[in-house]
């Protein structure tokens, strides 16, 4: 589904923007640290300080209601023939435990070292599967 371009640059980059909505339409959106692994990104509910416990987040209870959700990754840059993005649009869900619940927090765990230790192996992880990609700009410059 994703370009190899495309797909580097994903890998490239390393925040990414999750947008929700809940069934009235209202939006959300939250910056995301994610992998992507085939058509599935991973995003994990971590144990950085949080308002509410991990299952009572906006953007949890929007994709209860409405488990449509896009994904931005953009790159910025004053140099605007550098700028691009790949949004990736798809259908959330929650995945609680067996073994694409290990295999997503392990390569989590692999990309972002923090998670080393703010990764429980308990946490709930949010995957997306991709059923639609676009992308716009110079997606061959890396950080």
């Amino acid at each position: 589904m994703l370009t190899p371009m495309q797909s580097t640059f994903l890998n490239g980059q390393r925040i990414a923007r999750l947008a929700t909505a809940d069934k009235a339409g209202v939006p959300q959106i939250v910056p995301v640290c994610y992998v992507v692994e085939g058509a599935s990104v991973y995003i994990a509910l971590d144990a950085k300080p949080k308002r509410v416990a991990p299952l009572r987040l906006k953007r949890v209870r929007n994709i209860a209601q409405n488990a449509e959700v896009s994904l931005l990754v953009d790159r910025y840059d004053e140099d605007w023939s550098q700028l691009g993005w790949v949004r990736l649009d798809g259908r959330a869900e929650l995945i609680e435990q067996g073994p694409e619940h290990a295999d997503a927090l392990r390569l989590l765990r692999q990309r972002y070292r923090q998670y080393e230790s703010m990764l429980p192996d308990g946490a709930v992880v949010i995957a997306v599967r991709v059923h639609r990609v676009a992308s716009w700009g110079d997606l061959s410059a890396t950080l």
